[in-house]
Parts: structure tokens; C-alpha cells; sequence
């Protein structure tokens, strides 16, 4: 047997069984360097409890990690922003240091800064471990004091994580309103928060959580680490949100960027103690050539307990249940896997893979399960590297899930050809083939898709008819069919093998706008960035089909116990447009035919017994013609000219239904 598991599982790796033992022989290096004499991750990873300000029984002690730093002083409201008052001292050959008398001294959300004196520059900068951040008026930002008189009380006590068969909805605070401004987390948790629960999603996955000073960048430019953004509201609004999610037993899971930093000096962490090097890769390799931010240096101590602190304190102050990890694809290689197909396994395995980084991850995942035993952690990689979501011990990264970033660019592909073009085998191939033992979020599309220069899968369907075909008493045939494949694509991707699903806030009823966020192109206008769910409420609107499809779907799924099986294809016809596979106790069949249904459609399931429609996409209630019954019981024989046990059933064009045996 090999040494490393994931050898066994997946007998490729055979020949790459070197390159796995460097990995993990760096892991051990690295978690020894950083650990030292402690047992534990979470013993190393408290630079929170460190750094940062602090309250004592005399007054408040403020420390700060700037190595090569000249001069640091503390400047604020408390002193009228004297700019010599209050100078730190240097306490070793990394940090500095100093103490303010009187609790008082520093009232709640007194605005503070630290003026660093730094290779010959002086400047003004926001302390690395502020917790909470704002702008003013003058749109100048600094770091408020936290001390309010009253502490938040957690009410989730009994909450228990829902680690398996998760049912994902990704949403964005600030567009989560209806009126063009940007939202907040109170008014997340009155108004959309019911109905995330009614839909029957099980996990909440925030996006742009993390403090950043460019709305538009959708939290993907992240400034200050362990702030919350202010965007939405208070910080204790955050924890009021997660705390009304757990006592609905919701997951609530937060969209977390380590792979990259803002480049701004004013908000961010970049050049604070003066060098490029602080935090990020000296020279051109500390500058990702898309982004236009900063790349973490991983092989650093003093990065690594900024960053693993950083997930303790999301885990412990706010009580996240876990992390979907932005942009490993580019952590993990160093040209960030840009225009790289990754067809054969010697591309995961070259100079061109950054151990480093496949290292970070590791240790992260590793002080996650420390902290919270069963928190999900999610891993955007596009590339597919193996091991990913295998165990450390087994020489895998450690996570629970890898996004099936392929499935929502399959579709897109899809829906750019002829409707008879379409390739059932590659449909096939692409939602049901995963790396053997890892799990994947399957999805049609993410907020991506909705973003302006993409389009969202109702849109690419629709077009401009959505602005003037939706009533119900109208009749369109853009719009029918765009509405029957709408359904026909998600329930198809949910049921073929899914370990879990994730839809983008809106997308469940089609919602018909791209968000395009304020900008000098659109007058900085919060129109398009906002959610429309009067739509979805409309009871003369044809929005309110989907909606409820969604609902059926969500709901069927959990009955049936749909996630996480092996599939079993049953038929695949490309003439006829017909795929029929079986997911534990149903039988599904799709036909996306545009034009043809079939009268008495063999197909053959390998069972004896009677078979009833529970469920399909052509009902009435979901916006269908109700050309299929639900009372009729299918009795299975002996096909034609086979020796396969049977049914003959009728299946009309673009539809897809599921059968259970009685």
C-alpha cells in the first residue's frame, strides 16, 4: 500500500507519489516552524489577541507587527490627532507597543489611526488589526474603538452544523434590497432571511464580508482583514444576522479572501511598516497581473498568523460555520493557472505549482477542524488539483468541497448553440464525473453569471423578452422556452450526483437584471444593484413559476435524500435529445428535444414494479402545460426486442419528470 492514500484512491497519482511527499514533507516543515513549542494550530493562531486594541484594568495597551518601521504613533479623536503625543516603542526586532490610561480614553467609535514613519515616508495608516472601519464624510477611512457598553449575546448555543448535503445560497448584503441604495444586515435578516428558510435552503454563503473600500469590487478587494464591512452596518448587526440563521439551523458560511489584498497604501495593509515585502512577494511576483492587488507571500510566519488568526477570529467573534475560499486557482499556481487547460496530471505537479500556498491551505483547514470539528470549508479551484478535498493525513489540502466551476461554463457553451446541437454525452460527463472520494458543489450559475459583461442563464434564454413576456395571460414563445429549460437545467444539475448545490440570490426565479454596480460608466447609479423580488412575489408575473419550482425542486430533493449518491445512467439518446439516469429511488428522464415528445418512450430501468410521476417540470404550478399525469401507474415488462425489464411512458418536449417505484 502506499504511504499516502489518496495513491489508492486514485491510482494516477502513482507516478506523481515524489511530488506528493515534497508537499507533505514542506506542510511538516512549515506547521513545525510556525507551531515551535506549542501542540496546536489554535494555540499559534491568536495575533487577534495580541495585536490590535486592547482594554486592561487601567486603561487599554495597543500593539502593532511593523518590522522594519522607523516610527509609529498613534493619532486619533482621544488626542486631537496629535501627531507626536503618542509615539509606540519598540518592543522587539517586530513589534511595537504602547499603553493609554484611562478606559475612557478611548470611547466607542473614536476614530484612531497610526501615523508610520517608514523608509523615509511618513503616512498615515489604519492598524492591521482594526476591527472595525469606516469612512467619513470626506471619504477618508480610520479604525473605530470597540468598546460598547453592552456585549452581544449569542443565543445559538444548540446550533449544530449541517455539514452534508448542503443546499447553498450565495447572497450579497448590500444588493440584497429592493431599492437602489445598499442594504443592510437587519434588513438581510427581516426580509430576506424568510425567504432563504421557506425556499428550504440549509446554508447561507456571504459574499463581500470582509472590510473594502470599492463597493464594486464586490468584496474582492479586501482592505482590513477583521473588519467587518461597514458597508451593510454595525458589526453587532453581523452577529445578530448569524445568530437569527443559527436559530433557524442555518448555515451561514463566509466568502473568505486570502488569495490576494487590495494594493491601496490609505485603506489597506500594503507597505505598512514601509517595504513590499511585509506581506506580499517582493517585486512583479507580488502583483497578480488581473487583479491589480497584492499576492501573499505564504512561506512567511508573520503572514501565516496574520492570515490563520484572521480565520479564528471569523470562526470564534462571529460564529461562522465555515469558509468557501476565493480564488485557490490562482493561490496555487504561480502564473495562477491563467489560460492553462490542466489536461493531463503533470500539470498539477510542476515548478509550477506553489507549494506554499497548496501549504497555507493545508494548515488552514487543518486549524478550522481544530477550532470547529465539523465546519465546511469550499474551494473555488478551477483546475481540478487532486487531493483537494481529501484528508491532510491522506496527503490531500483538506477541504470538504471543490465548486464544479466546469458546470456553469458547460451551460454557458450550451446555451450559445442550437437547442438540437446540444451534447447529452458531454451533459452526461460534465455533471456527474468527479475525482474519486471528493466532493463538489454543483451549480448553473453563481454571481459570476449575473455580473455585468456575463449574462445569467434566464438572460441568455430570453433576452429582451423578459422586459415585456412575462405577464401570465401572455403568450411568448422565447419565453415558454426559456422558462422550460430553465427549470430543466437546474433540476438536472441538482440531481446528477450533487454533493451539495449552491444558487446566487435571484437566480431561483430568473431574476432579469445584471447587477452592475456604481461606477463613473453608469453615473454611479445603485439601479442594477439591488434584487427585485416583487417580481418573484407577483402573482401575475410569470416569475412566480419558477419560484415555486424552485421551492418543489429544493423540497424534492431533501425529501428524497438526492445529494451525495452515485448516479446510474439509464439512457442517453443525442437524435432523440432524451438522458435518463437514476439517483437512488428515482428515476429521472429529460427530454430537450425543442420540438419532438414521444408517445410511448421506452426505456428500460432494470426493476420490476410500478412506477408513479411524483414530480415534473411541465405542471402547471411551475408555469407547464400539464401534459403528464401523475395518477397513471406505469407497471414494467419486457421491452421489445431486449431482455431489460421496462416502461413505456410518454414524455413531452423539454420536459423533465421523476418517477418512484410504489
Amino acid at each position: 500500500m502506499a504511504k499516502w492514500e489518496m495513491l489508492n484512491i486514485d491510482p494516477w497519482l502513482k507516478d506523481y507519489e515524489n511530488d506528493i511527499n515534497l508537499r507533505m514533507e514542506s506542510y511538516e516543515r512549515q506547521k513545525e516552524k510556525l507551531l515551535g513549542d506549542r501542540k496546536r494550530l489554535a494555540e499559534f493562531a491568536n495575533a487577534h489577541n495580541y495585536y490590535g486594541f486592547h482594554k486592561t484594568k487601567t486603561g487599554w495597551i495597543y500593539r502593532e507587527w511593523a518590522p522594519n518601521a522607523d516610527g509609529l504613533y498613534l493619532i486619533g479623536d482621544f488626542n486631537g490627532w496629535d501627531r507626536r503625543s503618542h509615539p509606540l516603542t519598540k518592543i522587539n526586532d517586530e513589534d511595537w507597543e504602547i499603553e493609554i490610561k484611562g478606559i475612557r480614553t478611548l470611547p466607542h467609535k473614536s476614530r484612531i489611526k497610526v501615523l508610520v514613519d517608514a523608509n523615509g515616508a511618513i503616512r498615515d495608516r489604519i492598524p492591521l488589526y482594526a476591527t472595525r472601519v469606516e469612512r467619513n464624510e470626506d471619504l477618508d477611512y480610520a479604525a473605530l474603538i470597540q468598546n460598547p457598553r453592552k456585549k452581544f449575546k449569542w443565543e445559538d448555543d444548540d446550533f449544530k452544523i449541517q455539514k452534508d448535503d448542503l443546499l447553498i445560497y450565495e447572497a450579497h448584503i448590500g444588493m440584497a434590497g429592493e431599492e437602489g441604495k445598499v442594504s443592510s444586515y437587519k434588513e438581510f435578516e427581516k426580509n430576506v432571511l424568510p425567504r432563504i428558510k421557506k425556499d428550504g435552503y440549509n446554508t447561507i454563503q456571504l459574499m463581500a464580508i470582509a472590510e473594502h473600500p470599492y463597493y464594486g469590487s464586490f468584496g474582492y478587494q479586501v482592505s482590513n482583514f477583521f473588519a467587518p464591512s461597514s458597508w451593510y452596518g454595525e458589526n453587532d448587526e453581523l452577529k445578530s444576522l448569524i445568530n437569527a440563521c443559527h436559530k433557524e439551523g442555518i448555515n451561514v458560511i463566509m466568502d473568505l479572501v486570502h488569495s490576494h489584498s487590495v494594493k491601496n497604501t490609505a485603506e489597506g495593509i500594503n507597505e505598512f511598516d514601509g517595504t513590499s515585502f511585509q506581506f506580499f512577494h517582493d517585486g512583479d511576483e507580488g502583483n497578480h497581473p488581473d487583479w491589480d492587488s497584492k499576492l501573499f507571500d505564504y512561506k512567511k510566519p508573520g503572514v501565516c498568523h496574520f492570515l490563520l488568526s484572521n480565520i479564528k477570529y471569523w470562526l470564534e467573534e462571529y460564529h461562522f460555520d465555515g469558509f468557501r475560499f476565493d480564488g485557490v486557482t490562482s493561490m496555487i499556481y504561480k502564473d495562477h493557472g491563467r489560460g492553462e487547460a490542466f489536461d493531463s496530471y503533470s500539470k498539477y505537479f510542476s515548478m509550477n505549482t506553489d507549494i506554499e500556498a497548496l501549504n497555507y491551505l493545508q494548515l488552514a483547514n487543518e486549524l478550522i477542524r481544530e477550532i470547529k470539528k465539523d465546519a465546511i470549508t469550499i474551494a473555488e479551484d478551477m483546475s481540478g488539483m487532486p487531493g483537494m478535498c481529501l484528508p491532510i493525513e491522506y496527503g490531500g489540502i483538506g477541504f470538504d468541497y471543490r465548486l464544479a466551476m466546469g458546470m456553469p461554463d458547460f451551460w454557458e457553451k450550451s446555451l450559445e448553440k442550437r437547442d438540437e446541437d446540444w451534447d447529452l454525452s458531454k451533459m452526461w460527463y460534465e455533471l456527474s464525473t468527479h475525482r474519486p472520494e471528493e466532493k463538489r458543489v454543483s451549480y448553473v450559475e453563481s454571481h459570476d453569471q449575473a455580473l455585468v459583461g456575463s449574462k445569467t442563464t434566464i438572460f441568455r434564454l430570453a433576452d429582451q423578452e423578459m422586459y415585456w413576456n412575462m405577464r401570465k395571460d401572455d403568450h411568448n414563445m422565447i419565453i415558454d422556452r426559456a422558462i422550460a429549460l430553465h427549470k430543466m437545467i437546474r433540476w438536472i444539475t441538482i440531481s446528477m450526483g450533487a454533493d451539495a448545490y449552491l444558487n446566487f440570490m435571484g437566480n431561483e426565479f430568473g431574476h432579469p437584471e445584471w447587477i452592475d454596480f456604481p461606477r463613473e460608466g453608469n453615473g454611479y447609479s445603485y439601479h442594477y444593484a439591488r434584487r427585485q423580488w416583487s417580481l418573484a412575489d407577483s402573482k401575475d408575473l410569470k416569475y412566480q413559476f419558477l419560484n415555486n419550482f424552485d421551492n418543489a425542486m429544493i423540497g424534492f430533493s431533501k425529501e428524497n435524500d438526492q445529494l451525495a449518491n452515485e448516479t446510474y445512467r439509464l439512457w442517453i439518446d443525442n437524435d432523440r435529445k432524451i438522458i435518463a439516469f437514476r439517483n437512488k429511488d428515482i428515476v429521472y428522464i429529460f427530454n430537450f428535444h425543442p420540438e419532438n415528445s414521444y408517445e410511448s418512450f421506452q426505456l428500460p430501468i432494470h426493476d420490476i414494479g410500478e412506477f408513479k410521476v411524483f414530480m415534473d417540470t411541465d405542471e402547471g404550478r411551475f408555469g407547464g402545460f400539464d401534459r403528464i399525469s401523475h395518477d397513471f401507474t406505469y407497471q414494467t415488462e419486457k421491452l421489445s426486442g431486449t431482455d431489460y425489464d421496462g416502461i413505456k411512458i410518454y414524455i413531452p418536449s423539454r420536459t423533465g419528470l421523476a418517477l418512484k417505484k410504489i
